[in-house]
């Protein structure tokens, strides 16, 4: 399915979303801080971010600014167990699809992923001149 890369400097959160993300069927790339996840981010271009905001050394929100600025369009889903309201709106304005503090649901993480692989691969409008494929005859 899905490339996911998740960044978080607790294992314990790497553990439980790399065994939810893998028998959801995606392939789960794993940093537990920034720099790693900034090689893994350039190296293996995922299709969606995973990413804690309070890590040791490259914050979140420094981690989040070198990948727009490597790819303005991958979604990023913010993790975070202290996060505040003017960390949220910043994270907004660097374009994340979601923002969840630690402790979500695994209903309100699906539904983030779900929202965020539909912004990674968008559903292509079909011409209506095309012409049906064999299947659809």
């Amino acid at each position: 399915m899905a490339r996911i890369l998740v960044v978080d400097d607790e294992q314990s959160i790497r553990d439980l979303l790399d065994t939810i993300l893998r028998r959801r069927g995606h392939e789960v790339l794993l940093a537990d801080h920034g720099q790693k996840a900034l090689d893994l981010f350039q190296r293996e271009r995922p299709h969606v971010v995973i990413l804690d905001l309070h890590m040791p050394g490259m914050s979140g929100i420094a981690a989040l600014k070198q990948f727009r600025s490597i790819d303005a369009h991958t979604p990023v889903i913010i993790l975070t167990g202290v996060g505040t309201e003017a960390m949220e709106q910043q994270a907004r304005t660097l374009g994340v699809t979601d923002f969840l503090q630690k402790g979500f649901s695994l209903h309100a993480l699906g539904s983030a992923l779900d929202r965020a692989l539909r912004q990674a691969n968008p559903a292509p409008s079909p011409s209506p001149s095309a012409a049906p494929s064999r299947a659809e005859r």
